[in-house]
């Protein structure tokens, strides 16, 4: 972890952060790890590194200013030019970034830009049925970007008057603001992006912030309803069992961080079509759904990042039933990609299509490798029902790997992520209550304030369905003068419990 930071700190871009020159790729898995790292060596620099990071993309052209959602990659080292297309992944795995980066520093920026991001692909991305589409083009009517670019003619029709504040706000100017390398040169055009924050912005422009974002809110709202009547890139609307696991447990961590329900209603929605839709009659997973067809056997893919977003929905609800799915799915994954020899899982079952090869992937990429999110998913299992089977197998997959990530760590971020919660401190937080009072709901909130990765959280519901036959222990934990009472505990050896939210936010700290 320590070689990891130190690789992160050499590549790093200290002006607009990121971790290359160019072309940038947001690689969310860094900030993630960089967060844990700095909660365990208190090392502020990481910290630094993935706030300039956030902010710069969020402020820059990768981020789409006026739809929202992130754009795949920059093709400059300023976040300034993007390669249009927009993944489905990547808008789960940076909101996930910036739901993290806001439990960790409170700032609210952090959470608008999650907020925004999950708007998005509500808004653009989510069939009827809540399944969420793969991507969109970068292309419409043959160019790139077309649909996203301003010329600043077309701003002084829409803007009028304020077209010159406006062109200030957004940075565009008359010969265009990013250079064109297919016609070696400025074209006309605008990427709509703001150089510093508002209240930064506010300074310059000598005006009220409050007003700068007035300005601001209208000035977007104008533009997308402009933008609306032109011709819309190609949606890609296959469903993958992968992707959609990722953008779901955005959801169902949004819907803890923020306390908004309307969040885990959507991730609700999108992982009931992923169980009615994506497993074939004999239930087993499947991997793509287009057009009423369901399709292809699951990789590790979809059974890891499907599995991780039924464990958070578990958090975020307490329904048995999503826990009960997370651990029959990792039971299935254990029997037919395990490799019994040298340990850790194959990307293709033992069963269905032959495969010449079998191979086992680690490297996190573009999306986290399946392993790495398994080895959590292992130890989150573990800790909830206390298997000692699952957290001797989530071992067994670091070993598996160890020699090479050792090699290049920063390559194998969400590894690290999961295996800092091996190495801990973790938590398991055991609440004892009714899930719909009122006293149980001030616990579960004041929790939530706070930055601790590692933990699982474990609702014995007092009025709910009976769950001892998922978590036996859970009879253990009993409520204090019948109000909603909290555990905090390592290895299972507990704090004394609490049930005031003030004693439990100083014991939190």
């Amino acid at each position: 972890m320590d070689e990891a930071f130190k690789e992160l700190e050499k590549r790093f871009d200290p002006v607009s952060g990121g971790f290359a020159v160019s072309p940038k790729f947001p690689t969310p898995h860094n900030f993630l790890f960089l967060l844990r790292y700095y909660k365990r060596r208190d090392e502020t620099k990481a910290l630094e590194m993935v706030e300039k990071s956030l902010t710069k993309m969020k402020l820059g052209g990768i981020y789409d200013q006026i739809g929202y959602g992130f754009h795949r990659y920059s093709t400059d080292e300023k976040w300034l030019v993007p390669h249009f297309e927009k993944m489905l992944y990547d808008q789960a795995l940076l909101a996930e970034a910036y739901i993290e980066a806001f439990q960790a520093t409170r700032n609210d920026f952090y959470m608008n830009a999650a907020k925004e991001i999950l708007e998005y692909v509500i808004r653009d991305m989510t069939s009827p049925e809540g399944g969420f589409y793969s991507a969109e083009d970068a292309d419409s009517e043959g160019e790139e970007g077309k649909f996203y670019l301003w010329k600043l003619d077309e701003i002084k029709n829409i803007f009028g008057s304020e077209a010159e504040l406006i062109s200030r706000i957004f940075n565009t100017r008359e010969t265009g603001n990013w250079f064109d390398p297919a016609r070696g040169g400025y074209n006309g055009t605008n990427i709509l992006h703001l150089r510093k924050d508002f209240s930064s912005l506010a300074i310059e422009l000598e005006m009220p912030e409050e007003l700068l974002i007035k300005k601001f809110t209208s000035a977007r709202e104008r533009f997308y309803q402009h933008r609306k009547k032109r011709i819309h890139p190609f949606k890609d609307d296959k469903i993958l069992t992968d992707w959609n696991g990722l953008m779901i447990s955005a959801f169902a961590k949004a819907s803890r961080s923020f306390d908004d329900p309307s969040y885990l209603k959507a991730a609700e929605k999108a992982a009931g079509f992923i169980l009615s839709k994506l497993f074939d009659s004999h239930g087993k997973l499947l991997h793509r759904f287009r057009n009423g067809e369901s399709a292809i056997d699951a990789n590790i893919d979809d059974y890891a990042f499907f599995t991780a977003a039924l464990i958070n929905l578990y958090e975020g609800s307490f329904n048995k039933n999503y826990l009960q799915t997370a651990i029959n799915l990792t039971k299935e994954l254990l029997e037919h990609f395990w490799d019994n020899e040298k340990g850790g899982f194959y990307f293709t079952p033992d069963i269905g299509e032959k495969q010449i090869l079998r191979t086992k992937e680690v490297y996190d990429g573009a999306v986290p490798s399946g392993n790495s999110v398994a080895l959590l998913n292992l130890m989150k299992l573990g800790r909830i029902t206390a298997n000692p089977d699952f957290e001797e197998k989530a071992s067994l997959l670091a070993k598996a790997f160890f020699k090479i990530v050792k090699n290049s760590p920063s390559a194998f971020t969400r590894f690290l992520t999961s295996l800092d919660f091996i190495l801990g401190e973790s938590f398991e937080i055991i609440i004892s209550g009714r899930k719909e009072s009122a006293d149980t709901i001030l616990m579960i909130r004041e929790i939530e304030k706070h930055f601790i990765p590692n933990k699982v959280i474990i609702l014995n519901d007092k009025n709910g369905a009976d769950i001892s036959e998922i978590i036996p222990f859970l009879k253990n934990y009993t409520q204090i003068d019948n109000a909603a009472t909290v555990y905090v505990c390592k290895n299972y050896v507990c704090n004394l419990p609490v049930s005031n939210p003030d004693t439990l936010k100083k014991m939190l700290n």
